[in-house]
């Protein structure tokens, strides 16, 4: 009886120390651990989502790409795999599963002598635990920790809470975060259409995904696979005859499908550093953001067709750069291997373009051999636009046979051909002599009444250079910046018809400057000339008067109040167009000509949400309760006010637009007239023809066009705006406004049209042949003797101010 007693009393004495070692225990480690409540709040990183106008998907940006989903959309099938493979006693402990520890402990000493890696007996909260406010760290000291806050959280939470956090958080391989990510990235398929076996293959993987792969080690796979099945109809989630079915299905895995992506780096771009300036980087990373851009997919398409074609026609007409390369095709060399080994692919170039190489050249063609083994020949007809390059982009004479352009060995791009340019069938295996271009430029359409930006190409290619020619290139408009002059001219009393001097114009510029003598690109004068003419022909010598007579004070200000250039020097020659801007504020500013004066600020954001469905962006901050409607029931469309603040007198903007117009239809743009709508815009050309632009609009679409050289150098004797950057304006428009009704300009309240003559610039008279309307402002119209502007005389002011000039002719 006493030995019993003093058995007893030992054992007593054990609990006690065995009680108060646990209770030390949570005490020393339970000091200083994270906070547990912040999981309460816990937003895990999730992909950020940018889609163009109509939906479709334009780009992802994420840290971990994963897809958060709370627990109540998640299947039983799915939650059901976990909890059998991870932690089959889940609903039942209380953070820590005592059973399973006592078990892990006894198989870890029959093992130990073996020298097999200890087993773990960890609940999903003990995970959770350590996977949100724990390091990795193998040490006991970790594992009291982790059991310490899984007693806290299951005493915070609800076991559904810790579920969600669970399957959102784990790693899962193949990039995945998160078991909707997993079901994507394995099985190419929602949550809700995972079978049993697929959702059993995902729950073996939390441990060590890469010891599971599905193809690499497919055996390892599907046997754990296999096991969790075991798993779950030993617990009872799936009966005998759903495990067998799952056990014999085949682990197969599909890739995601082709999203409906759209094709607009340069736009995307654009997008992200906006969206990183609004909410920083964790905001675009880690944000689950969905945004809503203002891209319109088919314009997108066409602008960056028309400028890559645009680019390459220029490129074709200026001559032959040379081969990529030259390669041995001698006796004995493994021609193949040398391309396909030895050359790299140019970056940027079209899919269907080939890296081929000329093995021989006849009289009539030659004949080449591709990387893939395939032989072909290139004709003579594709051969004839390649006339030898020299510099200051000048050519030589054109080629009379193939060996005038190719030699064998030449490392060449080829593009497959079908027929020639008169559409007459070529034989199998005939190829085009193809060239990247080195020349670059952009292009941007954008809705005048709203500023949406609704396409944009800033270049041949975003893979060989990641450079925006749209918005971050600042080069010289040259004749584009011209409306702007005229409009001030409007403004100041002037009308179009107004006479302006077209002769010798001189100005000395300082002492040892030398005199400034700007001339027409014609090198002619014609004397007095409407003012319609001056823009239409783009003549300098009259917008150099017009200024003067208005003086470069004004000018500036409307340069300023339209947002093509913050800080033009009040110089003359400015008029010209020789300050510099971008081709997004040029754009932006003819938008604002033909909106009737109204300003615009270009956006390529329509919206943003954040990851739980609330708009926290809108470009258009105008408040609208009736737009809240549900369902429509044939209601009138809400009117909204116009807030847009007025730049310009709305009938001043108009005459300017039909001035525009004139120059589509008899100016330095009438190759666009071809297209028969309502278009109107202006070329552009700055000194020796470096920089090349064409600037225009139809009522409800404006689009602007650069082209020009990254490192700026001519573009040719005879390049300008008209004959390179117009052609892209015009491929653009045609295929824009293609089955859309023709939609006139619209004419503002207090405009008088008067018939003129377009040959004389004088009030019609019976007859007359080439006639047009030309906009008035109300007590403007001609009636008799006019005076001839020659810089000097202003009526309105009697202002005889001049001003200074900085080299643009």
């Amino acid at each position: 009886m006493r030995i019993l007693a003093i058995l007893f009393s030992l054992l007593l004495i054990v609990a006690f120390v065995g009680v108060g070692g646990v209770l030390y225990a949570f005490y020393h480690y339970g000091r200083g651990l994270p906070a547990y409540a912040q999981l309460a709040d816990y937003e895990p990183p999730t992909v950020t989502r940018v889609h163009a106008g109509d939906g479709r998907l334009l780009a992802e940006y994420a840290t971990e790409k994963r897809v958060y989903v709370p627990v109540s959309a998640i299947p039983r099938r799915v939650s059901n795999a976990f909890l059998s493979a991870e932690d089959k006693n889940f609903y039942n402990h209380p953070g820590v599963d005592f059973l399973s520890v006592t078990r892990a402990v006894v198989t870890n000493v029959a093992n130990f002598a073996s020298g097999r890696r200890p087993v773990g007996a960890s609940t999903i909260t003990q995970q959770v635990a350590k996977n949100f406010l724990l390091t990795n760290e193998v040490s006991y000291e970790r594992k009291i920790k982790e059991a310490i806050l899984a007693f806290r959280i299951e005493q915070a939470f609800t076991k559904e809470t810790i579920l969600e956090l669970y399957l959102n958080e784990i790693y899962l391989g193949f990039g995945s975060y998160g078991v909707a990510a997993a079901a994507l990235n394995y099985f190419n398929k929602s949550l809700d259409e995972l079978t049993v076996a697929e959702a059993a293959y995902l729950a073996a993987l939390p441990k060590a995904p890469n010891n599971y792969h599905p193809i690499r080690r497919y055996d390892a796979a599907v046997a754990r696979r296999n096991w969790v099945i075991g798993r779950m109809l030993e617990d009872g989630r799936i009966d005998q005859g759903e495990a067998e079915a799952a056990r014999a299905e085949p682990l197969i895995v599909r890739k995601p499908g082709e999203t409906q992506a759209v094709q607009a780096d340069y736009f995307a771009e654009e997008t992200r550093r906006e969206l990183a300036r609004l909410y920083g980087d964790d905001g675009l990373y880690a944000g689950g953001l969905s945004v809503r851009t203002t891209l319109d997919p088919r314009l997108q398409d066409i602008a960056n067709r028309a400028l890559r074609a645009g680019l390459i026609a220029y490129d074709r007409r200026h001559g032959w750069r040379g081969p990529l390369a030259k390669i041995d095709i001698g006796p004995g060399a493994d021609v193949q291997a040398a391309l396909q080994g030895g050359i790299a692919r140019p970056i940027g170039i079209d899919d269907s373009w080939q890296i081929a190489v000329v093995t021989s050249t006849d009289a009539k063609q030659a004949a080449v051999l591709l990387a893939e083994g395939r032989a072909g020949q290139i004709p003579m007809a594709e051969l004839k636009w390649a006339r030898p390059w020299k510099k200051g982009q000048r050519f030589g004479g054109a080629p009379k046979k193939p060996s005038d352009v190719l030699e064998p060995g030449d490392v060449v791009l080829v593009e497959t051909m079908t027929e020639n340019a008169k559409g007459v069938a070529y034989d199998a295996g005939t190829f085009g002599l193809r060239q990247v271009p080195d020349v670059d430029g952009g292009i941007v359409a954008l809705d005048p009444h709203t500023g949406r930006v609704l396409a944009m190409a800033g270049g041949y290619s975003y893979a060989r250079s990641e450079f925006n020619r749209v918005m971050q290139a600042r080069r010289q408009p040259g004749s584009a910046f011209k409306p702007f002059v005229y409009l001030a001219g409007l403004d100041s009393g002037f009308t179009p018809a107004t006479l302006i001097l077209d002769a010798p114009f001189v100005l000395d510029q300082g002492v040892g400057l030398g005199k400034w003598k700007p001339a027409n690109y014609t090198k002619k004068f014609y004397g007095p000339t409407p003012m319609r003419v001056g823009i239409e022909k783009s003549r300098n010598l009259m917008t150099v008067r017009l200024a003067q007579t208005v003086g470069m004070e004004k000018i500036v200000g409307y340069a300023r109040r339209f947002g093509v250039m913050e800080n033009m020097d009040p110089l003359l020659s400015m008029s010209l167009g020789a300050g510099e801007t971008t081709l997004m504020k040029i754009t932006t500013a003819y938008a604002m000509l033909v909106n009737g004066g109204r300003r615009i600020s270009p956006t390529l954001i329509d919206r943003v949400q954040d990851r739980h469905g609330r708009t926290i962006y809108r470009h258009d901050l105008r408040d609208c309760e009736v737009c809240v409607a549900e369902v429509w029931t044939g209601q009138a469309p809400p009117q909204l006010p116009d807030e847009r603040e007025q730049v310009a007198n709305p009938a001043s903007a108009y005459q300017v637009v039909g001035m525009l117009q004139g120059v589509v239809q008899r100016g330095t743009g009438r190759r666009i007239a071809e297209l028969g709508r309502p278009l109107a815009g202006k070329t552009g050309t700055s000194n020796d023809n470096v920089d090349t632009w064409f600037v225009g609009f139809s009522p409800d679409l404006a689009v602007g066009v650069f082209v020009g050289f990254d490192e700026p150098r001519t573009l040719g004797l005879k390049d300008t705006g008209s004959n390179v950057a117009a052609p892209l304006f015009k491929a653009f428009m045609a295929e824009a406004l293609a089955g859309q009704p023709s939609i006139p300009f619209r004419i503002p309240p207090g405009i008088s049209l008067v018939r003129m003559n377009a040959e004389t610039g004088q009030l019609a008279r019976p007859g007359d042949r080439r006639i047009f309307l030309e906009a008035f402002q109300p007590g403007t119209e001609p009636s008799g003797r006019q005076v001839v502007l020659d810089g000097g005389y202003n009526p309105s002011t009697g202002s005889t101010a001049a001003s200074g000039t900085g080299g643009l002719y």
